[in-house]
């Protein structure tokens, strides 16, 4: 431990206390016997709506902030792994990449904030999430290109009508920081003027070293404001704005050998990073957006957004590569460059909502468009090769920048869709789900359209459970639009977009007075469409490529969310997954990297008292590759993390205070990535969590 984890904590509550002298206490702390802060009734992401999750024909899961709080998460990463039909992919380059139902998200496609498609290739500023949704399975009718494994939905902190000031900090036994203030209340006396914002400093130090002995940092600061103004009793406009800046040493991950062990330095440390200590990463990112929502009758309300995101990225790598049959203290050879991107992403769309009787039946009806925008530029300037052996001095830091790169390498291109879905009430029983979507994407070389259909099938025996059917689909343009290999023997071919199409058969109860909400899953997703090369015997061509290429992903799933009793709540889920790649050109009968046939995960929260609690989690990863040809095989684990929380009065300050240990028993583990870029897991880690609410 570099630092007193004492002595930070009590200057960090002495530094925030003097903020306390003359606040007012205005919000009331409800405790879990009254408030079931674990559980709630419906996610707005899954279906564009507010349509409640037993009428919802789709698993979705909503990790709320409650647990996000008692769990002293700060990484999206630490939030999913409480569902698990997410799993972790590898964490190199400080961001984050997972696997939702065995399929990897996309940076660009698999994420949304508050309904909008947000580009996420960097870590989340989870501090101004109020929720996180995961809506399982196909969902491209309502957001366009999108993965057949599902999507995030990162719900924000909104505005409140109450003051509310929050400040807290919480401190490791690496000698990371993070300090966080939450405000928000009316800007006027008629509270139709409402604001929330947020600013984050964090400092963190990992266990993992450059090869000079530097330990590897990482430097944030995060700001977001939120506006709420209330023009009329039913029309809203809502103006939001935050700026996220994330520093880090680069670590591109630890390398594996033939039977899956971490190769260690030539001291054996298993915690040693391969890249030099002057690589890094920069990322500035930027969201401004406007929201309107207005209720045009007492049937249908009318909801308009629009959000334009800039992303910038300064990357000075090392790039150091990992020789065929390496062993600790060999030499090898490095790549540097220095390389900007630049990523803009405009997103907006207009919705109609609809709730009203027509035909005798009741209709649940959603009309709508979204388009996006999409921008990315690089610049890029190489280095010398250089070869390293351990133990050598680190070289230095080459003399190069990427303002030398004149030509710059430009993507762009724009896609929209309108989409309908109605979900309708045929009597106290049975509903119906359909809907459709049309989609439109213009890129050079690369122009696609695809249509879509949508459907399900709820039969309710009472007014605490669903069972239900559904059929739903997805799909991913090809990055060209015909194929422009002049030796094969299918050149200038038109290229389709991948696609898939999912089956799920599920079910939904309500239990403990409607306190826990258990959910039960089926499902079977079928990809096709990707390109399959094979080499022919042909006078005129060497080749042939088809879009054979086939991916097929089945799997159980079950979960549980709630209060148990009034003072026990849990969140606990469990997935068996059956993944293979059907028919492929290199991995045909493979099953991909880093998905487990088995992953389950529980956090729990028990109230001895008012004040006192106790946290307790267990979060399993069953045997996985590391890779897709399946040569090299990660154990299964199991993490195991405990808390306790304390909560008391000082004047009229709320204070509450959490004590959290990471990984109880010092389990050795291997995370998401692959055998050059995999992530090591934590060993035991102490958090301590100070929070001062006025």
């Amino acid at each position: 431990m570099k630092y007193s984890l004492l002595f930070l904590a009590v200057s960090a509550a002495m530094s925030q206390l003097s903020y306390a002298e003359e606040a007012q206490l205005d919000d009331v702390v409800i405790s879990g016997s009254y408030f079931n802060d674990y559980k709630v009734d419906d996610a707005k992401g899954a279906m564009r709506s507010h349509i409640s999750l037993l009428d919802t024909p789709q698993s979705v899961s909503v990790i709320t902030n409650t647990i996000i709080d008692e769990q002293l998460a700060t990484t999206l990463g630490q939030v999913l792994s409480n569902d698990a039909s997410l799993t972790a992919g590898s964490k190199q380059r400080n961001r984050e990449v997972f696997n939702l139902r065995g399929f990897e998200l996309s940076s660009s496609t698999g994420y949304l904030r508050d309904g909008h498609q947000h580009w996420s290739h960097y870590q989340q500023p989870i501090e101004t999430l109020e929720s996180v949704e995961v809506i399982k399975g196909p969902s491209s009718i309502l957001y366009g290109t999108s993965g057949p494994g599902g999507l995030i939905n990162m719900v924000t902190k909104k505005p409140t009508y109450y003051d509310l000031l929050t400040l807290s900090t919480d401190i490791d036994d690496q000698g990371s920081t993070r300090f966080m203030l939450d405000a928000g209340g009316a800007l006027t006396e008629s509270k139709d003027l409402r604001y929330r914002t947020t600013l984050v400093k964090q400092d963190v130090n990992f266990d993992r070293e450059y090869q000079n002995g530097e330990q590897r940092e990482r430097d944030r600061f995060l700001g977001a404001l939120v506006l709420d103004y209330n023009i009329s009793e039913n029309a809203l406009v809502s103006f939001h704005y935050d700026k996220t800046n994330d520093k880090a040493g680069l670590d591109t991950g630890a390398w594996l050998d033939q039977s899956g062990n971490v190769i260690g330095g030539i001291s054996g440390d298993d915690k040693v990073i391969h890249d030099m200590s002057w690589a890094f990463t920069d990322i500035t990112v930027e969201n401004i957006g406007i929201d309107f929502e207005l209720g045009l009758n007492e049937f249908w309300d009318l909801s308009i957004g629009y959000n334009e995101q800039s992303f910038t990225r300064q990357r000075f790598e090392s790039s150091a590569k990992k020789p065929a049959d390496y062993q600790p203290g060999d030499s090898y050879e490095s790549s540097p460059y220095d390389r900007y991107d630049d990523w803009q992403f405009k997103t907006a769309f207009v919705d109609f909502n609809g709730d009203f009787e027509f035909a005798g039946v009741n209709h649940q009806m959603l009309i709508g468009a979204n388009y996006l925008d999409y921008y990315y530029g690089q610049l890029k300037t190489t280095g010398d090769s250089f070869t390293y052996t351990p133990g050598q001095a680190e070289p230095d830091r080459p003399d190069i920048s990427y303002k030398t790169d004149s030509d710059e390498s430009i993507s762009e291109y724009q896609q929209y869709g309108i989409y309908l879905q109605d979900l309708i009430t045929l009597n106290e029983y049975w509903q119906v789900s359909i809907g459709g979507r049309y989609d439109k994407q213009d890129k050079k070389d690369a122009d696609n359209t695809s249509l879509l259909p949508k459907g399900a099938l709820l039969f309710s025996p009472n007014d605490q459970s669903t069972i239900y059917a559904s059929y739903s689909e997805s799909f991913e343009p090809q990055s060209t639009e015909t194929l422009n290999d002049e030796n094969d023997s299918n050149h200038g071919m038109d290229l389709e977009a991948m696609t898939a199409k999912q089956v799920e058969l599920g079910a939904k109860w309500q239990l403990m007075d409607e306190r826990l909400l258990l959910t039960t899953a089926v499902f079977d997703i079928n990809k096709t469409g990707m390109l399959v090369t094979e080499d022919i015997d042909d006078p005129d061509f060497d080749t042939r490529t088809s879009q054979a290429g086939e991916q097929r992903h089945k799997g159980f799933e079950v979960a549980a969310q709630g209060a148990v009793s009034d003072k026990l709540f849990v969140m606990a889920s469990a997935m068996n997954l059956h993944a293979v790649y059907e028919k492929d050109e290199h991995y045909q009968g493979n099953t991909p990297a880093d998905v487990a046939d088995w992953s389950a995960n529980i956090w729990s929260r028990y109230e001895l008292t008012h004040q006192l609690a106790l946290n307790a989690g267990a979060f399993y990863e069953g045997e996985r590759f590391a890779d897709n040809e399946n040569t090299i095989i990660k154990d299964a684990y199991t993490r195991v993390d405990i808390g306790a929380s304390y909560k008391m009065k000082l004047s009229k300050t709320d204070v509450d205070f959490r004590f959290n240990i990471q990984n109880v028993f010092d389990t050795e583990y291997l995370a998401g990535g692959g055998p050059s870029s995999v992530t090591v897991g934590d060993g035991r880690s102490y958090r301590l969590a100070i929070q001062i609410a006025m």
